[in-house]
This record gives C-alpha cells, structure tokens and sequence, in this order.
C-alpha cells in the first residue's frame, strides 16, 4: 500500500513538472492567501481540505469537520518592483522603485455540522486585490502611479455528505469591489490642446507628445468608485481511501458595475494666464461608472498520505482572466469636448497556478511546511502597463502549526520573485521602453482556530 502512495506521489510530480513546463504568461491581481496552513502548503489545500479555510479552497471539505469550527487571520503582504523607462525623444533611461506598502487581505471562516449528512460553512476573505504606486512625478506617470483595488467576499455554503466518500457544496458570493486609479494627463498632446500648439510652445512648454522630463501641464487624474457583484461557488470532494482525498472547487466570475467619480486637479498654468481661457471648459469634476468581469477560478487537488505524519498536497487553479478584454469608464458629463468615454483594451489571458507542499506532523502538536508554487503571469505584451508590472511569479513557502487542546495556530512565510520583463513602447497609453526587474514580495500569513 506504501508503495502505491509513492507512485502516486511520483506520478502527480511528473505531472506538474509538465505543465509547469508546457506553460508561458503571467498572475494578474488574484489572491489565494486563503489561510496562513493553505500559504505554507502551496495555497492551495484543495484535496486535503480538512480544515475550516477549506471554505476558501474546497467548501465540500468541510463534511470532514466536526461539530463547530472556526478560524480567523489575515496575509501580509510587502510587494516591490523596479521599472526603468526610456524616455522616447533622449533615449535617457530612469529607474524608479515602487512605493512600499503592506497589505493586508483578511479571512474569517466558520463551520456548523447540523446533522450526519448536512453542514453550513461561511467565509469572509478576499479573491482580488492589488497595489502599485509610484512617485505622482515619475516618468510613467501618463500611464498609472497610483492603482489600488481591494475586494471582500462574503460566501455562504451548503455541504451535503453523500456517503463516506463523495461530498458536495454550493455557495453563493457577495462580493464588495472598491477602486482607485490614479495618473496624469499631458495637456501638450494634441488630443487635448487642439490649436493650441504655437502657444504653448511660444510659452516654452514641450510639445512632444507625453515627454516624460515635462510637468508644467500635467492634469491630475483620479478615478475612484465602489459597488457590489454576485456570483457562487461549487465543491467536490471525494475520498477514495485513508491515504488519497481528490477535490475541486469552482468560484464563477463576478461582473461589477462601478459607480463613482472622476476628479481632476489642473496646474495653475491652465488656471491663470494665456492657457486660462480655452482650458475652462476641460476636465471638469464629472461623474463616472464602468464595468469589468472579475474572472472565474476552477481549483484542483489531489492530498496524498505516503505515511501517517506526511501530506503531501498537489494543487492547480486556473484562472479566467480572459473575461477581462477591457476597461471602459464613461462619463456623466465631457472631460473634453465630444469626450465622454475613455476604452483602455487589456485582452488578458487564461492562466494556471501550479503548486506542490507538504506539510510532517513532527509531534501531536507541532507541523512543519514547506511548498513551491509557479504562477503565470496574465497580461500579454501588446497590453502591459504600469498598473501590474509583472511576469510570471516563484514562490517558495515554509510554515508551522501549533496545536493545543481544542486552539490551532498557524504561521506562514513565502518569497515571492517575478521574471524579469522586457515592455515594447506605446505612447498613446503613456508606456515607454520598459525593464522590470528586481521584483518581489514577502508573505507572511497568521492564523488562529478553534474546534468548539
């Protein structure tokens, strides 16, 4: 029977060296940090799913939860990246280093057997979230230099135990979408300065389009909104034998009706003086809304016991990215004469997150973790921009468990590292000759739970 456990082991290896192989792209702003034991492990405790974050990977699982379960805690997250750009009209390079910042999705989960067949779960975490910020003056300000989305789901579950080796979930998701994009508009472009052109440049203002060393007619920009999309979730999960459980967990896409506004702050040079005039009637405060289809995620595990105190978990999600083709956000009112739109095209990609951890019970109430993860990168490189300067992503874990009469306590750390990536100019969406490089995050997940 050991020996069948290792070449299944051995078999799921080859499989996810294949695909890790086989695979090219990049991760978007999703989030799997679904709980502090799930990060260590590969974030990704889809097969196994014994425990009440299994409410993030697998809701079936939570058939193999006793009585009342409960867990809360929160992933830190440190991200940093560099981006050298090259200024178009000097051929002058200018790196610039990401703001740092911390932060911080939570999860709240809890589970309730009713009966021998039929348990209640919810969950409260978050599946999307990102922050990049740079320098408001920073040469690919026209682009982005401040994004920040942040997303909390609410997911209610029913799982039903049909016998003592198949079980079923359904859910549903509410979830909170909040949004805030921030750059600035170069007043020089023709789009914007009409006829005006032999003044700004009599005033000794650029007039190459986006130069990048020009600040005196930048328009500041910032569009923020909020709103509430609707989705569900569905669980598997089958175990076949003491030493192999099988899962898979579907959360649907979420398509989200932004509702906000749009400021813009111009310099003083288009407020006052020989700018003033034409300039009165262009970006003026307006109303604004738009919609975008967060993707949908199919996760996939397989928990394998080679021997009572080792678990070793394989896991694969696959992410719908390509639901997101574009970025539309239409005005109440012009910011410019027959301007009441602006379509920013993205046509991300469908992508997979390949993971393998393990986790050894070195005592009743000590685990050791430990996990890698490849994760591709979604966005292609006819639509890369400053707001997810990124490539694909390793990701290396270690973890501890702690367990004391009915209190669990989980810790975790991953490094992350994303691939260098080389970015073709497109001035029109204020995107220079790009670098990124020296990219990478620290993790750090805290989880405490208690079994009542």
């Amino acid at each position: 029977m050991k020996g069948k456990r290792w070449c299944a082991v051995l078999l799921g290896l080859g499989a996810l060296l294949l695909m890790v192989t086989s695979q090219a792209g990049a991760a978007g702003f999703a989030l799997y940090e679904g709980s502090a034991r799930g990060n260590a492990l590969g974030a990704n405790l889809t097969g196994s799913a014994d425990d009440v974050s299994a409410l993030f990977f697998n809701p079936a699982g939570i058939t193999q939860l006793p009585g009342v379960q409960v867990m809360a805690g929160a992933t830190f997250i440190a991200p940093m990246t560099d981006v050298t750009t090259v200024n178009p009209y000097s051929g002058q390079s200018n790196t610039k280093s990401a703001e740092s910042n911390v932060w911080i999705p939570p999860h709240v989960y809890a589970s309730y057997q009713f009966s021998d067949a039929l348990w209640f779960g919810a969950g409260l975490y978050s599946r999307f979230g990102l922050g990049t910020e740079f320098d408001k003056n920073w040469w690919g300000r026209y682009n982005s230099y401040n994004a920040v989305i942040q997303t909390l789901s609410f997911n209610p579950n029913v799982a039903i135990k049909l016998n003592d080796m198949v079980s079923v979930a359904a859910g549903v998701e509410i979830m909170w979408f909040d949004l805030t994009l921030e750059q600035k508009i170069d007043a020089t472009a023709p789009f914007v300065r009409g006829g005006a052109g032999a003044t700004l440049k009599a005033l000794g203002y650029s007039t190459n389009i986006n130069d990048p060393t020009t600040s005196a007619l930048d328009v500041n920009s910032k569009l923020t909104g909020d709103t509430f999309g609707y989705g569900f979730t569905l669980g598997l999960h089958v175990k076949p034998s003491d030493w192999l459980a099988l899962g898979a967990s579907y959360h649907s896409n979420v398509k989200q009706h932004i509702d906000g506004d749009a400021d813009f702050t111009k310099p003083a040079a288009l407020t006052s003086g020989p700018l003033a005039a034409p300039s009165a009637t262009w970006f003026n405060d307006t109303g604004a809304e738009g919609s975008v289809t967060l993707p949908d995620m199919l996760f996939l595990g397989a928990g394998i016991r080679p021997m009572d105190r080792l678990l070793i978990e394989l896991g694969a999600i696959w992410t719908g990215w390509s639901s997101y083709k574009d970025l539309t956000i239409k005005y109440d009112e012009a910011i410019l004469p027959g301007v009441t739109s602006v379509t920013k095209p993205k046509n991300w990609m469908d992508v997979w997150r390949l993971s393998i951890g393990a986790e050894y019970k070195v005592t009743d109430w000590f685990d050791l973790r430990a996990s890698y993860i490849f994760d591709e990168e979604p966005i292609p490189d006819s639509t890369v921009d400053y707001l997810v300067p990124a490539n694909d992503r390793h990701m290396v874990g270690i973890g501890t468990g702690f367990h004391w009469n009915a209190w669990s306590l989980d810790l975790s750390y991953t490094y992350l590292m994303i691939e260098e990536r080389t970015v073709e100019p497109r001035l029109a969406d204020g995107v220079y000759q790009s670098k990124f490089e020296n990219g990478d995050a620290h993790l750090i997940g805290i989880s405490a739970s208690y079994k009542f």
